[in-house]
């Protein structure tokens, strides 16, 4: 049987941020390299209740997260059923990274809920999810899963980073594909964000109003994660040591410490860079964190004239990791590679993901 060459996939990225479902219909074509489109896309706000409950995902007990498990699966299909409907789609498979609840792959743990079963009967379409957990099986992190994307459709870039949640970057080093998450990023500039009243810091306005803390900045400098080389990960049970800096002893203005997070994000985001010799390195910056201002215009200045922040559009910005994550699907359907263990530290490359109902041919 011949491998198909063109895909029609939707990808959904529920974040870390918590703010929305990302859906994004993407048309995949493959000829020896692969190329893409995002014809449609849009990001679902999640209903009250059910915000607050994946915010709390991680503190229930096993009845109410099987519960909750259900309900956003088949909240995420009657969502995906919508925007094909809007859009008059006709598309192969549904591909879905879920809402992280817990992430500890020394545990052997890393789980992300919407049920793969209910969102295919709430979509009608077969649906690809659960992309982490053979990795940890191996012995890997299970994250970052959006290099593998990188390579093979954003390869003229020398790094990329996202800003979500969680800072990460991916780049090629000595003919591999290596990457790991920097640092926190949105998941504690909207939490102090939160402290004014706002959802989150619009342009990084609060935080240029503030200024740095020299104590609080040289404590988070000296975190132990940032002393892990190699393949590592962060999840939100990582956040401990940073809120015991942030919210421990004094009392803080909120536009002070997103002032400091800010210098601190730089810092780390730079030492995670190096150098193109005999060239100016190209960055990719896609994420919710690619539209703070003041944040951008404070890692341009530090990065200098070694490296080249490039321009992407709103679409790649907001919709990256969706497209990635169909993308994902498609390398699951073709039996092909969607797992780096350059990246993850498993102990081989694999191909993740569990199909939910049947491919047509």
């Amino acid at each position: 049987m011949n491998t198909p060459t063109n895909y029609k996939m939707i990808g959904l990225m529920s974040g870390t941020s918590g703010d929305g479902l990302d859906i994004a219909y993407c048309e995949f074509h493959y000829d020896g390299n692969w190329t893409f489109d995002i014809p449609a896309y849009q990001t679902a706000p999640f209903p009250e209740k059910m915000a607050k409950k994946l915010r709390k995902s991680h503190k229930l007990n096993g009845y109410k997260l099987s519960l909750l498990d259900i309900e956003f699966g088949r909240w995420m299909g009657m969502q995906v059923r919508q925007f094909i409907n809007k859009h008059q789609l006709t598309v192969d498979a549904v591909s879905s990274h879920g809402h992280t609840v817990f992430h500890q792959p020394q545990e052997k743990i890393s789980l992300q809920i919407g049920n793969g079963w209910a969102l295919h009967q709430a979509s009608g379409l077969p649906v690809i999810n659960d992309f982490r957990m053979l990795d940890v099986q191996l012995g890997g992190q299970g994250a970052p899963l959006v290099p593998i994307g990188d390579r093979l459709l954003f390869g003229e870039y020398d790094y990329c980073i996202n800003l979500g949640g969680i800072a990460n970057i991916s780049m090629e080093s000595a003919g591999q594909r290596i990457a790991f998450d920097i640092c926190p990023f949105n998941l504690l500039l909207n939490y102090f964000a939160e402290y004014e009243g706002l959802a989150y810091d619009k342009n990084g306005e609060l935080a240029k109003k503030g200024r740095v803390l020299p104590g609080v900045l040289k404590n988070l400098n000296k975190l132990s994660y940032y002393d892990i080389e190699g393949h590592k990960s962060l999840g939100r049970e990582d956040l401990v040591g940073f809120f015991e800096i942030l919210e421990g002893g004094e009392t803080y203005k909120a536009e002070n410490i997103l002032h400091t997070l800010v210098v601190h994000y730089t810092e780390q985001i730079k030492r995670a860079m190096k150098p193109i010799p005999s060239k100016k390195a190209k960055v990719l910056i896609t994420g919710g964190g690619a539209f703070n201002t003041f944040f951008m215009e404070t890692l341009e200045e530090a990065l200098g004239e070694d490296f080249q922040i490039m321009p992407s559009g709103e679409t790649i910005i907001n919709f990256k990791e969706a497209l990635i994550f169909a993308f994902l699907g498609v390398l699951k359907l073709r039996d092909e590679v969607n797992c780096l263990s350059s990246v993850t530290g498993a102990k081989q490359d694999n191909c993740g993901g569990v199909l939910y109902g049947q491919i047509k041919s």
